[in-house]
This record gives structure tokens, sequence and C-alpha cells, in this order.
């Protein structure tokens, strides 16, 4: 070390700088290339974690499949967040290839104004986007196809739709590579989905989907069978499908079949029930259900004010109120330990019914999705048509205890129906047989309205999932199938991620907003039946308006009152805005300032215990 001893100190210094300058590329380089790939994901829901579906998705594939990835650079010159997003594309789905051990091919393509890859990506199906008014087109999309002539295409990756980026692409990978799919019969007496679009003719997203994963097999609502290739089965709603189909369905489910089955004691989202004698009766739907050990409680829907959902209520002034019919579910209203609410984040559940095990059940009933502990039970008679909503809200009474609204049913039942099958020879027997089902008590939620958004993108249809509703579905018919592979890849996030401390704050506040409206209503109410009786006896004088002393006392004490009440109703207001603004201050506080502060803190603390041990290692070396 005496050769360092040569350097003066500034020279000593440089050469430091220098040494630690290349250090650190040849650290940046090593990082690159040994830990290419390898990232850390601290965002809420792991949106940038590979779900165990998508590994064993690419894991599987024994076909080569080839993917296209298409990205005009003008693109995202024209628009850079594009570019960012084109980044995340690239990489994910390099990330694919590596997990596929080859099997999965990919291609990049820029497809620039008038070239071969352009011609190549309007032959692929992509969505153009104009650049500038020159007409020059820009291009971001993807296209696969495998060795049996499949193909499949995104023909833009839209922005709104970067939360589902895994969904999309290992959806779209799992079908090239699985060209054969699980068949699923869908059993429904409601109109055909092609005419209950919100667009007349485009049927609701949840339908696209499930062809997206199975080969659906269109049911008679009407029939008394069901096809022998049906091994899992779909029931949108049991309380309209045929007599004979509701048996058919008891000897599928007794026979080894898996279902899921919607009931709903207020169906909303369409009028399409069958004519009157067509539908199974009551009776006998409630008979199918106690055989699987559960009853939905007739004449009643379940409420939730504490989930209920913020709706206009189509009164005067664009008025809004809490619907508490009409419920979205979070986490802590699902069974999250079943496979099925993988990934699931909330529910939207309109005018569901209640579900509830039959008592002295052997059947093992699982609920999936419940309300809270101050769930209750309300008359279905009171959501039909057009509901009171506050009305609803201020005779809200919680029940004190969770309301089961799904359910996986297990175990071994018997027949509900003991008529025989067309084409047996005698009666089945009553033996008892393992049933898997799941229950919904609740088919509105399988409609767009209730869940997804729609917008068009330069003629694209660009659906944005505000709820999870669509994931459930096709979660629990994956597993019903045993077809889980993609159990756990669902959506990686919804667009819709409300403020639930603010939520609670402006419920609090609203409930006292209420309860103060309707006082008012009861006092105007009393005036108006004061003044109906002023006006009485006015007729009955011959139309001369004769106030005693004691009326106009009573007219002006109502108008003193009504001031005051419309004051408390101000000063409630002004209160919850003063609530929400102190929370908004201390939230920007923690982003602003209280990490810096933190970090200095512990600087300080840090340098002055450091100061503190070099003065007593000074004072010690002088004592010495």
């Amino acid at each position: 070390m005496n050769w360092l001893r040569k350097f003066e100190g500034a020279r000593l210094a440089v050469a430091g700088l220098c040494l630690a300058a290349v250090l650190f590329v040849a650290v940046n380089v090593l990082a690159n290339t040994a830990f290419r790939g390898a990232q850390m994901d601290l965002t809420e829901g792991n949106l940038y974690t590979l779900s165990e579906g998508t590994r064993s998705v690419m894991g599987s594939i024994k076909d080569p499949v080839q993917i296209r990835l298409y990205f005009s650079r003008q693109l995202g010159e024209v628009a850079p967040r594009f570019g960012a997003y084109y980044t995340r594309v690239r990489e994910l789905l390099e990330r694919y290839v590596t997990l596929s051990n080859g099997n999965l091919q990919l291609e990049l393509l820029q497809p620039e104004p008038f070239s071969d890859a352009e011609d190549r990506a309007v032959a692929d199906g992509l969505q153009g986007v104009p650049l500038n008014q020159a007409g020059e087109q820009g291009y971001f999309g993807l296209a696969g196809s495998n060795t049996t002539d499949g193909n499949a295409v995104i023909p833009f990756f839209n922005l709104e739709r970067e939360p589902f980026l895994e969904y999309d692409l290992t959806k779209l990978i799992h079908g090239l590579a699985n060209p054969d799919r699980p068949v699923l019969g869908v059993l429904s007496a409601l109109p055909d989905p092609q005419a209950m679009g919100p667009h007349g003719g485009q049927p609701p997203v949840i339908f696209e989907q499930l062809r997206e994963f199975f080969t659906v097999e269109d049911l008679d609502s009407l029939s008394p069978s069901i096809g022998e290739k049906v091994k899992t089965l779909m029931v949108v709603d049991l309380k309209s499908i045929g007599a004979d189909a509701l048996r058919a369905v008891d000897r599928f489910v007794h026979g080894g079949g898996t279902a899921l089955v919607f009931v709903d004691p207020v169906l909303e989202s369409t009028q399409g029930a069958p004519p009157p004698g067509e539908a199974a009766s009551p009776e006998d739907v409630a008979r199918l259900l106690r055989t699987w050990g559960v009853e939905l409680i007739e004449g009643k829907v379940a409420g939730d004010i504490d989930a209920a959902r913020r709706v206009s209520t189509g009164e005067r002034g664009g008025a809004v109120g809490d619907y508490v019919a009409w419920l979205t579910l979070g986490r802590a209203n699902l069974d999250t330990a079943d496979p099925v609410m993988a990934n699931v984040e909330r529910l939207n559940l309109g005018t569901s019914g209640v579900l509830q095990p039959v008592e002295g059940t052997e059947m093992k009933v699982t609920p999936l999705a419940s309300t809270g502990p101050r769930g209750m039970q309300i008359d279905a008679d009171k959501v039909r048509m057009m509901p009171d909503i506050f009305g609803l809200l201020r005779s809200y009474q919680p029940g004190g205890k969770p309301l089961t609204l799904a359910a996986r049913i297990t175990g071994s039942a018997p027949r509900a129906f003991s008529d025989a099958a067309p084409g047996d020879a005698q009666p089945p027997s009553d033996e008892r047989k393992p049933i898997q089902v799941i229950l919904v008590a609740d088919a509105d939620m399988l409609y767009d309205r209730f869940w997804v958004q729609t917008s068009d993108f330069f003629g694209q249809r660009v659906e944005v999932p505000t709820a999870s509703n669509g994931d459930f579905v096709i979660n629990a018919l994956e597993n019903l199938s045993d077809a889980q592979a993609l159990i756990g890849l669902r959506g990686r996030g919804t667009s819709y991620r409300p403020f639930t401390l603010v939520e609670e704050l402006r419920r609090d506040a609203e409930s006292q907003y209420r309860a103060k409206e309707q006082q008012l209503q009861e006092q105007l109410k009393d005036l108006q039946q004061k003044l109906a009786g002023i006006q009485q006896r006015s007729e009955s004088a011959g139309g001369e308006v004769m106030l005693n002393a004691d009326d106009k006392a009573t007219i002006e004490r109502f108008r003193g009152e009504m001031l005051k009440v419309r004051k408390e109703l101000r000063d409630v207001q002004h209160a919850l805005r003063r609530d929400i603004e102190s929370l908004e201050e201390k939230v920007t506080f923690a982003n602003i300032a209280a990490v810096p502060l933190i970090l200095g803190g512990v600087g300080g603390t840090v340098a002055l215990f450091r100061r503190i041990r070099r003065g007593r290692a000074k004072r010690q070396g002088g004592q010495g």
C-alpha cells in the first residue's frame, strides 16, 4: 500500500471515482445479463406478476404457436403512452416465450406506411388509427396462429384495457394452443343473447367470453334431455325453464354432471320470461333446491347498506342515492379461499335473492358470496318496477348477520323427481349420488349494465369491466369442468377503485341527511293538511278566507321550523365536506411531505449517532 501514499489526495479521489464508474457499468451489465426478466411487483393486486394460470398455459403448449406483434414507431412518437405500453407488451411476451420452452414464437413487426408489414397487419385484421392529416395509419396490435389454421387477433391495444393485459394475451394463446375446448351446455328460457345486447344485436359480454373458453351448446329450455357431450351445464334462470327441462337438470346433476345455476327472485334485466304454463312450477323449483340442501327465501331480496351501489334516483335535479338492493361486494364479502374467487375483486349484483341451508341437510353448503353483517331481507315487491330508493334507505333495519348470495353445494343427494328419462326402461332408483353445483341467487349480474362499460374506438368495441362478474362466471365454469389452467388468470384489476374511507364518511353523513329530509317531509305534510283545513273553512264561508290567530301562528311556526331544518341539512353537508377535505389534506401530506420528513429524520438520527460515536472515540483516544 506504500505506492498509494505517493498519490496526492485529489488524484486519489479522481482515481476512486473512475473505479466506481467502471464498477457501476460492470454491475449493470452483469445484472442485465444474469437477472434479465426479474422484477419486483409492489402494486396492489400484483398487476405485473405472472399468475400460475399463465405459467401453466405456457408450460402446456405442445404444438408451435406463432405470435406477431405490430407497432408503428410513428404512433409512439405521436402518443408516447403507447410507446411505453408497447414496451410492456413486448417484455411480457418475451417472458411468455421463455416459459413456453420455445413452443411460442414471437415476431416483432413495424408496419410503417405503405410497407409490406402494413399490408400484413391489414391482412391479419388489425385496427389502424390515423396519425396525421395525410391519412397515414398507425398500428398497435397482435395476431396469432397455430398449426391447424387457427387464428386469433387483438386489433388494437387500447389503453383502457391495460389492467387486463395478461388476461387478454394468455386467453388468446390458450385458445390457439387448445383448439379442442370443453363442451358447455347453456340452458336459458330468456331471449336469445343476440337480442339482449345494449345495441340491438350485440350479445352481452359474458356470452361472448363463454365461447372463447368453451364449445357452447345452446339447449332448449323446454327439452326433456341434455346432450351426452355436455359435461358442464349453465342454467341462466332456474325459475324460467320448463318443467321437463327442470327434471333434465335433476337427472344431469344426479348423473355426475356439474352445473352453475342462477336463480333470481326479481329478474330486472329482461322481460323474457316464458308464457304462463311453460315454466316449471315454483313448488318443483323449491323441491329441486331442497334436495340440494338449500332453499331460496320466498318473496325476499338481499339488502346491504354497507355494500349499496350509488345510483341515480330519477328524481328532479339528478338526485343520487345508495340503492341498498343493488350491491357491490368486495373481498370481505367473498370466500377468497375458494379457487372460484381467484382474482375476483368485486361483484355487482342486482336485487339478489337469499339462500339458506335446509335444516338437517346432509349436503355441504359453502357460502361463496355474502352480504356484510348488517344485511337485511327486503320484500321483493318493494324493488319491482320503480323502487323508492330513498324510502328503502330510510326504512333500512340491519339484520345482524350475513346473508348468503352464492354457494357451492357438494355431497350425496337424492333425486328430486323419480320420473324416468325418455328411453329409460324403468324409473331410476332413489339412491344418493355425489353432486357438484354452484348456485347464485341473482341472474342480473350476467348483463353488461351491471359490470362492464362499453365504448367505441374507431369502430372497435372496447369493453372495460367495472366489476369481476365475468371473471367469477368463467372461473366457476372452469372449476366445475376441471379446466383449471386459467383459474387465477382473470383481469388483474378493474377500473373501479373506490376510496372506501371517503365512501364511509359520505354514507354516514347522508344517513343523517336522509333522516332530516324525512323529518322535513313530514312537517311539510302536516302543513299541507293544516292549509287544506283552512281552505275547506274558506269554501264553507262563501269563499272568504278567514285566518284566525292560531292559524297564522301555526303557519309561522312551521315556516320557522322549515328554515331551521334546512339550515341543519346544510350543516350536515358542510360537515361532510370538512371531513373529506381534512382526509384529503392528510393523504396529501403523507404523499408529499411525510416520506421526505421520515427519511430526513432517519438520516439526521444516523448522522447524530455517528457524530456522537466519533466524539466518544476521540475522547477515549485523548485519554489513552
